[in-house]
């Protein structure tokens, strides 16, 4: 059997490779990274049959021109490091000059992390101000077991992390919808955030919200300032539901009027329909159970599936 060539090893070399399913954050990302494989692949086949290796000059993996692309991933370095509550984390990046992400809102985007040589790809939904000048930042949970957890959790300011996207989103407009209800469970309390302060930012824009945040205790609520805040608006109302709480006693008195200890259940959510003002359009996120568990209670409640968007 006579050798490979040495040109024949070269282009394999140079052969793009197929991703892992642990490159894949699931969140249905147009492209996803196998799109962008079978995009790269495409464009090397075209080379090697051409035998011209300049034709595969435009493939950049990375950019570090700190803009945003869905293609590529960019440079992005830590500015700040905030821990919340024991698992979980705020992380601010540095964007270049008053330059901003400019996402639509509830759009995520995609972090890659290299762990134990393995390539992990997860989805996040910043949750700074769209207009937020010079950085943006992003809710983080760190779970003990995680891959892309592991490599979270050595971040430090200075640090360099790669991003690409956006991608997916709420289309939002001022004024579309009279009521809107966010089921929120633990970070799934990210994608609400920014859509919350463009109502709250907008004078001309009368959406009554009620926001429903899940989490285990009163300890593990994110963001408590930002959400008294938010909830002094006059369209805006803000629930507790905390699963691991047995009594509101012990309870900040301003909390204890929008807090119900136990899970969310099907007699809860009739509840909370029926005291909306409208009937509202509802926007779910949180775990995959979370989110079936929602859609199913909300059909009891009569909420429709077309006036429900899950994150």
């Amino acid at each position: 059997l006579q050798a490979m060539s040495e040109n024949e090893q070269d282009w394999l070399a140079l052969r793009p490779q197929e991703p892992s399913p642990s490159q894949c954050c699931g969140s249905g990302c147009k492209p996803c990274i196998y799109d962008v494989y079978e995009k790269e692949l495409a464009q090397w086949e075209r080379a090697k049959a051409m035998q011209d290796k300049s034709l595969l000059v435009g493939k950049k993996e990375q950019s570090n021109n700190s803009e945003l692309n869905p293609d590529t991933f960019t440079a992005f370095s830590v500015s700040s490091v905030e821990q919340l509550t024991e698992d979980t984390y705020q992380y601010k990046f540095e964007l270049p000059g008053k330059s901003s992400l400019q996402l639509s809102l509830g759009q995520h985007i995609v972090l890659r992390g290299i762990v134990n040589g393995l390539e992990v790809q997860r989805a996040y939904t910043p949750i700074s101000p769209r207009n937020a000048e010079g950085y943006f930042e992003v809710l983080i949970k760190c779970y003990e077991a995680g891959l892309m957890s592991q490599y979270i959790k050595t971040w430090k300011r200075g640090d360099v992390v790669f991003w690409r996207g956006p991608f997916g989103g709420f289309p939002y407009q001022p004024n579309k919808y009279g009521e809107l209800l966010m089921l929120a469970s633990g970070t799934g309390l990210a994608p609400m955030i920014p859509i919350l302060q463009s109502i709250t930012d907008d004078e001309e824009d009368e959406t009554f919200v009620t926001l429903v945040g899940c989490f285990p205790t009163f300890d593990k609520i994110y963001l408590k300032p930002l959400l008294q805040d938010l909830a002094r608006y006059w369209n805006i109302r803000i629930f507790y539901v905390l699963s691991q709480e047995s009594s509101l006693e012990k309870l900040p008195q301003s909390y204890q009027e929008n807090t119900y200890t136990g899970r969310l259940n099907e007699d809860l959510m009739k509840t909370i329909v029926n005291s909306c003002r409208r009937k509202p359009f509802v926007l779910i996120c949180g775990s995959s159970a979370f989110n079936e568990d929602m859609s199913r209670y909300l059909k009891t409640a009569g909420i429709e599936e077309n006036s429900c968007f899950v994150f």
